[in-house]
């Protein structure tokens, strides 16, 4: 009498006979003797399981507590049935001693900004030392590193006076810009003041000198006889003023000769010198 075992698709049977493995067999139909074998399923397919938070403390003496996910499956059913009462939890305490590890050679912030790195070198460290268990890990992946709630206080108060000090820092550059700007501006427009008078009195300066340079044009192209007969006009006002007192300036024998003509212009009363 024989009975009948269906082993599913990606599962391997494990044959015992009165306890003890005897052989594996694979999916499909599979005959055994009741009573005397069994056989037990195990599943090849791969598996996900997530680890719960757990604490790791880090370089700098820092608590975070960690949450990895992975994917495995079974490579040897026979190791993984038989050699390890719990295989899959002596994969997740391989995994977590390594992480510890890892992290512990970490700094706080380094370790939050690394776990893609983290991961590389956890999946690397593991290898293939879960082959002892039956075991083939696939992915590793780290979801979530949460420093503990005394760090997560300490670094908020932190990111605060951060936060602070560089608004600080915008204020203090903004008010020094500012000031470097109107500074810039009154100097600017002193400088702009002075240009600007300079070149006004350059401006007077130069006219000053053209109409000096026009008038002394224009006395070098006087003639002689034109002075002389300005002479005389000055002399007959002179004459006719109320002075008693009139000085000719000897400068040769013309200039008798115009104080003759401005004898008989001064009134006969007055005294002539």
């Amino acid at each position: 009498m024989f009975g009948i075992k269906i082993v599913p698709q990606n599962n391997v049977g494990l044959v015992e006979t009165f306890g003890k493995y005897s052989r594996t067999v694979n999916a499909g139909i599979n005959f055994y003797i009741p009573l005397a074998q069994h056989i037990a399923n195990v599943s090849m397919a791969m598996e996900p399981i997530s680890l719960p938070g757990y604490s790791i403390i880090t370089k700098d003496n820092a608590e975070i507590v960690a949450t990895v996910t992975l994917n495995y499956h079974v490579t040897n059913a026979v190791k993984y049935q038989y050699e390890n009462t719990d295989s899959v939890e002596s994969m997740a305490q391989l995994v977590r001693g390594h992480l510890r590890d890892i992290m512990g050679n970490l700094d706080l912030n380094e370790a939050l900004v690394s776990t893609k790195k983290i991961n590389v070198d956890l999946a690397e460290a593991i290898g293939d030392l879960t082959d002892t268990y039956g075991i083939k890990v696939d992915r590793i992946n780290i979801d979530e590193l949460k420093p503990s709630l005394e760090i997560q206080k300490a670094m908020d108060k932190q990111l605060t006076a951060d936060r602070n000090k560089t608004a600080a820092i915008l204020r203090a550059e903004g008010e020094s810009k500012s000031i470097e700007l109107t500074t810039k501006a009154k100097n600017d427009a002193l400088v702009n003041t002075a240009k600007a008078e300079a070149t006004a009195k350059r401006t007077a300066a130069d006219a000053e000198k053209y109409r000096i340079d026009v008038v002394q044009e224009a006395l070098n192209n006087v003639s002689e006889t034109y002075l002389a007969n300005q002479s005389i006009d000055a002399y007959r006002q002179l004459a006719n003023s109320d002075t008693n007192l009139v000085v000719v300036p000897n400068d040769g024998s013309s200039t008798y000769g115009q104080a003759g003509v401005l004898g008989n212009l001064i009134n006969p009363k007055k005294t002539n010198i």
